[in-house]
């Protein structure tokens, strides 16, 4: 079997350009190299000793539900078995970064698309794109969830609807998956935990949304939350909190064509901005923050 590509952002003189495959493959397991493996063990390794404070207990249930070890790549097709008979979804290899409607179409459908490529040893700690491990280590434990597992087929529909309504539409359902499930918080009896993926794949990020004074920690509310620019280029100035994943999964039921309506004349609240009449768990002292760049 030929191995698929390896489709990654390009660097340019103007910054990194995106790169899409829109293709589903077969992962290509029999030709990861004995460095590949490394790479993932030591990723996980690092998690495992960092995460059993600071992860919400949903995602570490579904870590040891998996097995995910240090062993090296697991098999998706071992994967699928487990997260099958769990919640009906089912992993897909592709070569990168896919287009919006067709990410949308395989959330709608119970498919999560996994990158089959890993990052190189010298990309340890950053990286312009998701890469296997962000994708399986970071995303899929918590998709034995089931209402986590709901909320993301839900999202993948109202993403259809998002992109047929027009790119601001888009714009404010992208920040919904940036501040919930790459970069959320939760509250639990044992205090604020992580379950967005972009952290829990991330060291640095790990320890700073949870132990730095510089960042906001905020309540979570929907129109809120999609009508926030974001950071793409730091870690993030505002993190948002959800109570519940039933609370997440019920504020993001209606039909969101009324909230694209409003936010269409409101203008966007910075990355950092913090309103008089949230629920503030911590107003960020902003060191560090680096001014007009955020999205």
């Amino acid at each position: 079997m030929q191995t698929p590509r390896r489709v990654e952002h390009q660097q340019t003189d103007r910054g990194y350009v995106p790169v899409y495959a829109t293709g589903v493959v077969e992962q290509p397991w029999a030709s990861y190299s004995p460095t590949d493996h490394a790479v993932w063990r030591t990723l996980f390794e690092r998690q495992r000793e960092l995460l059993p404070q600071r992860a919400c207990r949903e995602f570490l249930d579904g870590v040891a539900h998996f097995g995910l070890g240090e062993a090296g790549i697991p098999k998706f097709e071992d994967l699928n078995r487990v997260l099958g008979r769990a919640t009906g979804w089912e992993l897909v290899a592709v070569e990168g970064l896919l287009p919006d409607e067709v990410f949308f179409d395989h959330l709608a459908h119970r498919r999560f698309p996994v990158s089959w490529w890993i990052r190189k040893p010298e990309q340890l700690d950053y990286l312009a794109e998701p890469d296997l491990f962000h994708d399986l280590f970071g995303h899929v434990p918590l998709l034995l969830n089931p209402v986590f597992a709901d909320y993301m087929q839900a999202y993948g529909r109202g993403g259809m609807k998002a992109f047929a309504i027009g790119p601001q539409a888009l714009m404010n359902l992208t920040r919904l998956y940036w501040y919930t499930v790459e970069f959320g918080l939760i509250a639990t009896g044992a205090g604020l935990r992580i379950y967005g993926a972009g952290i829990l794949s991330s060291k640095g990020e790990s320890i700073y949304c949870l132990d730095s004074a510089a960042p906001n920690r905020i309540g979570f509310d929907l129109e809120r939350v999609m009508n926030t620019r974001y950071r793409i280029d730091s870690y993030q100035q505002t993190y948002f909190v959800i109570d519940s994943f039933e609370q997440l999964f019920e504020a993001t039921r209606p039909d969101f064509t009324p909230i694209y309506a409003r936010l269409k004349t409101r203008p966007p609240h910075a990355a950092a901005d913090v309103l008089a009449d949230e629920r503030v768990f911590q107003h960020g002292t902003r060191e560090g923050f680096a001014a007009n760049a955020d999205t």
